[in-house]
């Protein structure tokens, strides 16, 4: 049965990196006034993610109905609109933790964003050239589901599973230092790169765009 999950696991993997299917759905209408609903004005270190999360509302819901495509682009104080809420739905521990946030398992530049035409085929996630260190730390804490040393085009791989329908990947790796089946934290050495990293993060299977979830 393990088996037959990593296998079905690797295929989903596989055949979503090169359907090229869109992940967000297309961007809708611009705020309608009787859309019920109240302003976030954006704080140091928050991230879509966190945001959504505060509210409880979905993460792709509010990227559309504010039309973000690119997180990177918000900043401290900007307004995002929270739709059919009236106030924040804090939990203590989103509120003073970051035990639930991803982290950048790569500080570099990043030479290929999240839907962009990278090797003739559309990007699921982030490729980072590495800037001095050549470490890949986890993002978040979790468990090795998989890992490969040649996983066809994408070289070294490896895949965490965080729980929550939350997994991560890390290929174009030119070093491995983890095994399926063991447990990391979150800024864990996992691996090393030489060129670039091509880092993913996916919920049940589909690829997000990991600048909605990752801290400037």
């Amino acid at each position: 049965m393990k088996n037959f999950y990593i296998t079905i696991l690797i295929f989903t993997f596989y055949l979503l990196n090169f359907s090229g299917c869109a992940t967000l759905p297309p961007v809708g209408p611009a705020v309608s006034p009787q859309v019920p609903g109240i302003y976030h004005r954006v704080e140091r270190g928050q991230t879509l993610w966190r945001i959504s999360k505060m509210y409880d509302v979905d993460l792709n819901e509010i990227a559309r109905i504010n039309r973000i495509g690119d997180a990177t682009n918000i900043e401290v104080g900007q307004l995002i609109f929270i739709p059919r809420q009236n106030k924040p739905q804090y939990h203590a521990e989103y509120k003073s933790s970051n035990l639930d946030d991803f982290i950048w398992p790569l500080r570099g530049k990043v030479i290929a964003s999240f839907g962009q035409n990278f090797n003739n085929m559309v990007n699921k996630g982030l490729n980072i050239q590495p800037y001095r260190t050549q470490n890949v730390v986890a993002a978040s804490g979790g468990k090795v589901v998989f890992s490969s040393d040649n996983f066809e085009s994408f070289g070294k791989t490896i895949i965490i599973d965080h729980g929550n329908g939350f997994m991560t990947v890390y290929a174009k790796n030119s070093q491995i230092f983890v095994r399926p089946g063991e447990l990391v934290q979150k800024g864990s050495l996992i691996a090393k790169v030489d060129n670039y990293l091509h880092f993913q993060i996916r919920k049940g299977h589909i690829a997000q765009n990991p600048y909605f979830y990752l801290s400037p």
